[in-house]
């Protein structure tokens, strides 16, 4: 019943042409969730034992906002120097292999004229490591927004809404992509379709947040 539900609202708010996709970053573009919970899960074992899940709460978040929420009391913030070097050095070795299907997906958009980009809680450092194992991830996307480029992070939908704005698009002509529950709030609140890929959390359990569900891009077709 709930995804009959979701193909009748999903076909519905299709009726406007799309112009624009927008794609978080770690979960929908790359396969990366899994290493990042291995990176945090250990900082916040570190850091945090007293509130175990941490690593899935912050999902989502900049790493700016993780340090302003987490890690400022109690001596913390003199820690942040050393997580900041530990993810860079984490980062400088991941893997950032594409979500099934991506590639071809994102390229039969752009051959439609629809415009991609990429709406990330990452930063720029982090994006060097991706251009340089991804040399050809530029050629994907006519944007690509970073945690540099706006002032509020999801869930607050200011980042979703400035890549409309670099499109001239309205918030209904666009779709976004996204896994984490940030990031789906991101996109609700910011008036948009938003697709949920089940590639971090249950498909049920962010089915409330999305207008359709998918574990890929394999047969996806906006």
């Amino acid at each position: 019943m709930v995804f009959f539900s979701l193909i009748r609202t999903f076909a519905g708010r299709m009726e406007k042409k799309v112009k624009a996709a927008l794609f978080d970053l770690d979960g929908v573009v790359f396969d990366t969730e899994p290493q990042y919970t291995v990176f945090w899960g250990a900082q916040c074992r570190e850091f945090h034992p007293e509130h175990p899940g941490l690593e899935h709460e912050i999902k989502g978040q900049t790493l700016t906002q993780i340090y302003d929420r987490y890690f400022t009391a109690d001596g913390l913030a003199k820690k942040q120097a050393l997580i900041t070097r530990r993810l860079d050095e984490f980062e400088a070795q991941m893997h950032f292999d594409y979500v099934d299907g991506f590639e071809d997906f994102v390229r039969d958009l752009r051959e439609r004229g629809i415009k991609t980009a990429v709406v990330t809680s990452s930063n720029v450092p982090k994006m060097q490591s991706v251009y340089r194992q991804r040399p050809e991830f530029c050629e994907l996307f006519d944007a690509i927004l970073t945690a540099e480029d706006f002032e509020r992070s999801k869930p607050d939908p200011d980042c979703y809404l400035k890549a409309a704005q670099r499109f001239g698009a309205e918030p209904s002509e666009c779709v976004v992509f996204e896994d984490s529950f940030n990031g789906l709030k991101s996109g609700r609140a910011a008036g948009m379709t938003v697709i949920g890929l089940s590639t971090t959390n249950k498909a049920d359990a962010i089915a409330p947040l999305c207008d359709e569900v998918i574990p890929n891009y394999v047969n996806f077709k906006l």
